[in-house]
């Protein structure tokens, strides 16, 4: 149930999320000055913190995608298998996460 509602709660942060992403691709469009504002505030601390939080709700709202996918084909409806695919879904979107923001630092800095 706690999964259910998580997911639908993802599910409207990316619908808000996406005028962020509508943002920065009329700013690129607009002109070097319009970008660099957008840069400027996605750099912020609070604009990464959206950015990191953006980038976990949308992995786990995908790998909560997957494990409905799952349930579709008839598997993983079980008491047991339900618990492990919503912890595996939480820890999944956790260490996605993680990997992608490190390997974002390493790579891009």
């Amino acid at each position: 149930m706690v999964m259910s509602g998580l997911h639908r709660i993802t599910g409207i942060f990316l619908y808000f999320g996406v005028a962020f992403i509508a943002w920065w691709l009329i700013a690129a469009a607009s002109g070097p000055n319009a970008y660099a504002n957008v840069q400027w505030f996605m750099g912020t601390w609070i604009g990464r913190l959206f950015l990191l939080g953006y980038t976990w709700t949308l992995i786990h709202h995908t790998l909560g995608g997957v494990r409905h996918l799952i349930w579709d084909t008839g598997r993983g409806l079980g008491p047991s298998e339900r618990e492990w695919l919503g912890r595996a879904t939480l820890f999944g979107s956790v260490t996605f996460t993680t990997i992608l923001w490190v390997a974002g630092y390493f790579f891009i800095g």
